[in-house]
């Protein structure tokens, strides 16, 4: 079967203000390529803002909105309606908000945007902790990560708790569609991407986005954190519609999850004991996720 050939087409333009190695700007630039120009994205505060709309300029080369940072749900049920209103209908609105602004301030307008069945696309891009604002810990932000407000000293070993499982709680909603994407493997996200456009009602994309500056590791490193991150099942790839899941990426035998936690300075202090029992919680997740694909109608 012949490989699906990235779009040429570009919708993002240089010149943006994100750091180098961004994770962000690549899940941005691919979303537009599989949607295309009749796009309108809505923005809440976020690294986003910061990168694409440093006034009086736009890095977008679609219409762009920003909304109130808890607010990404609601914004895109409004937008929808108003473009409903006005008879234009080949139009796709997106909402494009962190892990921060989607796990946690912004979970209710998520929610309420799945249950309403809003015809949009939610598109979380998780660096795994509010990054805009100096890297303090989210609830997508995993176990044992140091952050700022994470400290690694006498008395806290880095976050205590476990990474909220987004895709879960989305499931729980049965949306039109649901994924996981990594910028590191651009054709499994175009795939999704260009799935997803085709499909009416609520749609969620859970987007992989490594930040060297917060996860401390060169820039350059992005696509290869983002590698292992999959190949080590910290980050599985799959999709889940009509109630159905299914992995699109398995390898015969994941890499040790040491391998990833070791490429970061964020996880540089835990011991050989922290290690196995993070390796233990993404083996337990792993399975989870082969018995749903088992258990599909």
């Amino acid at each position: 079967m012949a490989r699906l050939t990235i779009p040429a087409e570009e919708y993002m333009r240089s010149g943006h203000s994100a750091c180098p190695g961004c994770g962000a700007t690549l899940v941005m630039r691919y979303i537009l390529k599989g949607l295309g120009p009749n796009t309108i994205m809505t923005v809440p505060a976020c690294c986003w803002t910061v990168i694409g709309t440093p006034f009086p300029t736009t890095a977008l080369d679609v219409p762009m909105l920003d909304c109130a940072f808890e607010a990404t749900g609601a914004s895109i049920s409004g937008l929808r309606a108003a473009a409903d209103a006005l008879g234009i209908k080949d139009v796709t609105v997106v909402g494009f908000a962190g892990d921060g602004g989607t796990a946690d301030i912004g979970l209710q307008a998520l929610s309420g945007m799945l249950e309403r069945g809003t015809d949009g696309v939610y598109v979380m891009y998780d660096n795994e902790a509010y990054m805009n604002t100096g890297v303090q810990r989210s609830g997508a932000t995993p176990r044992g990560a140091w952050t700022t407000t994470t400290p690694v000293d006498e008395g806290s070993r880095g976050k205590a708790e476990s990474k909220k499982d987004v895709m879960a709680i989305v499931a729980a909603h049965r949306p039109a569609y649901a994924a996981t994407v990594n910028v590191a493997f651009p054709e499994d996200f175009l795939k999704k991407v260009l799935k997803a456009k085709e499909i009416r009602g609520p749609r969620f994309f859970h987007a992989f986005s490594p930040c060297p500056p917060g996860w401390r590791y060169p820039p350059e490193k992005t696509i290869a954190i983002g590698r292992l991150a999959t190949d080590t099942n910290v980050f599985p790839l799959y999709e889940i519609e009509a109630g159905t899941t299914r992995i699109t990426r398995k390898l015969g035998k994941a890499k040790p999850v040491r391998e990833y936690l070791e490429a970061q300075g964020r996880f540089g202090h835990l011991t050989t004991e922290e290690i196995a029992a993070i390796q233990a919680d993404v083996d337990a997740h792993w399975s989870r996720l082969l018995a749903a694909e088992a258990s599909n109608p």
